[in-house]
């Protein structure tokens, strides 16, 4: 069997099961009606945030032009990483080109033995950590535990009683304890208890690594993620350097790339250790401009973040009414839980009939029999369309 005769087989397997996925063209003029874009406060179309990135193109060039340990260290970047600490109430900061590559490497980096090992007659030893993740942590926190070699300790979802009895399990060991979960879940819609999560980590002296692409821009203080919230675990945690916060700047920023906003240290041994920073060219200079002017933006959105959440709340009591379940749902993120992948992508279907577009989330993004229809707000969509919305619906449930 050739590469090609393997490909199509497993194509076709997929396509079996309703898992096959495919690019589907994503036209302009259909963005108003478009509840698949994480898009969450329409700042990817703000001219303000464009010509920003215009003129940081202008001055720097398209490209970086090499990594930021060779050719692309370009002032904009510390800037921003400087912009970014204060943004996220941290230290220092760290700008990568991608949510997927700041957890799949930065989190490794953090789990590497040789992190934790200590040194032996200039020998670097080797201590593995104990690394608590939740279940429904994103693929690519699951990935950086694999790069690592690290066996997950998992709790169940946003189960603050479970983590703490697993912590407490483990209280005897002398292996560096890690906790890492998202703060508001793609795919479940829900939040994470910042505080609960802070407390029990310091009581164990944990390091804490939160993943905020879905809360940035959207919760926390003046949009900036529940990672930044005032409290004094939280500020105990940070001065010992076991606050780390990942978050991105493709949803609601409207952009594209992320950060790491850590302790001023752990940020020089990502330098030095993350491979993703080390061997990828820096981001374009145009990204760094534009990104700039979106965290100026952003903590004066209030009024657009309350809209978008009270959004949410109606939304949810609105289906809820047709029948369908939402989940763990209290945030602008809500799913359709139809169980099937076959249910799912019929419903996807029947509601891109209609001109609105979602994305149909099967297994194994989301455990099996949870496939979903996933509606992610923003605040561009209207009341009409949200009438829209659930007249479909309604035709489904009676199709159904």
């Amino acid at each position: 069997m050739n590469l090609s005769e393997a490909s199509q087989q497993r194509l076709e397997l997929l396509s079996q099961d309703s898992l096959k996925r495919t690019l589907l063209p994503c036209p302009l003029d259909q963005r108003i009606s478009d509840f698949s874009s994480n898009d969450y406060l329409c700042l990817s179309q703000r001219p303000e945030i464009i010509e920003a990135g215009h003129a940081c193109a202008r001055q720097y060039g398209a490209g970086a032009t090499g990594s930021r340990l060779l050719s692309g260290n370009l002032d904009c970047f510390e800037q921003l990483e400087s912009q970014v600490a204060q943004f996220k109430n941290a230290e220092s900061a760290l700008v990568f080109s991608s949510g997927y590559q700041a957890n799949a490497s930065g989190l490794a980096a953090l789990l590497d033995k040789s992190l934790w090992g200590g040194t032996v007659g200039g020998t670097v030893g080797g201590t593995a950590p104990l690394v608590f993740t939740d279940r429904l942590n994103h693929a690519s926190l699951h990935h950086a535990c694999q790069l690592a070699g690290i066996r997950q300790i998992r709790f169940r979802h946003n189960d603050m009683a479970h983590l703490a009895e697993l912590l407490a399990k483990h209280a005897e060991s002398t292996q560096p304890k890690i906790i890492v979960t998202e703060t508001v879940f793609g795919m479940e819609g829900d939040l994470l208890p910042v505080e609960q999560l802070a407390e029990i980590a310091l009581v164990h002296k944990a390091v804490v690594y939160l993943d905020e692409a879905h809360a940035t821009g959207v919760w926390g203080p003046n949009g900036r993620g529940l990672g930044a919230v005032k409290h004094p675990d939280i500020d105990a945690l940070k001065a010992m350097g076991h606050w780390i916060v990942m978050g991105t700047f493709s949803k609601a920023v409207g952009v594209s790339g992320a950060y790491i906003a850590c302790s001023e240290i752990f940020k020089q041994y990502l330098v030095n250790r993350c491979t993703g920073f080390v061997y990828s060219t820096a981001p374009s200079p145009f990204v760094i401009g534009a990104v700039a002017r979106a965290l100026e933006i952003i903590p004066q959105m209030e009024t657009e973040r309350t809209a978008l959440h009270l959004a949410a709340e109606q939304l949810r009591g609105q289906v809820h009414a047709l029948g369908f379940d939402t989940g763990l749902s209290n945030t602008h993120i809500v799913p359709l839980v139809v169980g099937s992948a076959e249910a799912c992508l019929e419903l996807k279907s029947h509601l891109q009939q209609a001109g609105i577009r979602t994305s149909a989330v099967r297994p194994p993004t989301v455990p099996p029999n949870a496939a979903r229809v996933r509606l992610a707000l923003n605040t561009g969509h209207s009341d009409e369309l949200y009438s829209q919305l659930l007249e479909c619906l309604q035709q489904w449930k009676r199709r159904a």
